[in-house]
């Protein structure tokens, strides 16, 4: 059985994968143009890494595959999430990223065997649960603080409309508008 060795040109192009998906997250939600070419470019990239790949046999070359869907996984995962710029959708992607590593990281135990195979795969697993249970716990957090926000300005909204009942006519909707505008997000 042949060793796996990661060849330059895939190395370079896993790199330049890497790029994209920076590139993709400093991109404001919403911008489709930078989704777009993200998912172009994760595209190029795996298609260039799969040719890579057919040059490999065995083990090596499931390796390399699962690299290359990894790299194009994160790539699209992140232009997606930061496309939507919703919590739930940057858990959406960190679960899609960690149950790829998991495939790459289930191949490279491929390459063992017996208890130490068992092993592999059970650290595997567990490495992946737990990415999905930080990525599940950091949307909870999130979405409880904004619940939190959204629940103290209409606190504060209360107390300010209540102080303007004291008063009346013009006085009253200029107070009144004021409450309005001050607990705006």
């Amino acid at each position: 059985m042949k060793a796996y060795t990661q060849h330059p040109i895939h190395r370079a192009l896993v790199a330049l994968c890497g790029a994209f998906v920076l590139t993709a997250s400093a991109h404001a939600a919403g911008d489709k143009a930078a989704w777009d070419q993200a998912k172009h470019s994760a595209k190029a990239t795996y298609d260039a890494s799969r040719k890579h790949c057919d040059t490999l046999a065995g083990n090596a070359k499931d390796i390399c595959q699962a690299e290359a869907k990894l790299a194009r996984k994160k790539t699209e995962a992140t232009a997606e999430a930061d496309y939507k710029g919703t919590s739930k959708a940057r858990y959406e992607a960190r679960s899609d990223i960690a149950s790829a590593e998991y495939d790459l990281a289930k191949e490279k135990c491929d390459g063992k065997a017996g208890n130490d195979k068992d092993v592999c795969v059970t650290e595997a697993k567990a490495t992946r649960d737990k990415a999905i249970a930080d990525a599940k716990a950091d949307r909870d957090v999130k979405e409880a603080r904004t619940d939190a926000a959204e629940d103290k300005r209409k606190a504060d909204y209360k107390v300010a409309n209540e102080k303007c009942d004291a008063l009346s006519g013009d006085a009253k909707k200029a107070c009144t508008d004021q409450a309005k505008a001050q607990i705006r997000p």
